[in-house]
């Protein structure tokens, strides 16, 4: 089976090719990039339980460390299995947009309402790729390529949280 991904076809990894290498079970997102429909807001949503884990053993300043880890982490895992599909940005890797939402939630405040809108506004611009993020995408190469973009859009996102809290402060 395939995939149309950056106007090629490319292969749809499976899962021998999850269980690989540890690359690519990282970068396809526990598994979660596997996912036949929308393998990235899969991904996304893999951050809420992870966000939780994370924010209960870590402080602040211990869980901001812990993503720019995985960001690092991802930059490797992903040039990777780039690499190994022979499609440097896989529609199903997707370790980019948990590690993006890890920060966007960082910055959310508590709350359901919230965390929806955090996701809603992530995943809007992640696919929507204003200026610069499309830039970004086409540009820079690579793992860190791949990452780069979603943390522009998670930035995004965190600028439309932050107005919005001010505008109903």
């Amino acid at each position: 089976m395939s995939a149309t991904v950056g106007g090629r076809n490319a292969p749809r990894p499976g899962v021998g090719f999850l269980f690989a290498h540890p690359a690519h079970f990282i970068a396809l997102g526990f598994g979660t990039g596997l996912s036949p429909l929308a393998p990235g807001t899969v991904g996304t949503l893999l951050a809420f339980p992870l966000y939780v884990l994370l924010a209960q053993w870590l402080a602040p300043e211990w869980l901001g460390a812990a993503i720019a880890a995985f960001f690092a982490l991802g930059v490797w895992a992903c040039g990777r299995t780039g690499r190994d599909l022979g499609v440097a940005d896989h529609g199903a890797m997707n370790w980019d947009e948990v590690v993006a939402f890890l920060g966007v939630l960082a910055f959310t405040p508590a709350g359901l309402a919230w965390q929806a809108a955090a996701f809603v506004a992530f995943r809007f611009f992640d696919i929507a790729k204003p200026p610069p993020i499309r830039q970004l995408d086409r540009t820079v190469k690579g793992g860190f390529g791949v990452m780069l973009d979603d943390v522009v859009a998670a930035a995004y996102a965190v600028a439309v949280l932050a107005a919005a809290r001010v505008i109903l402060a």
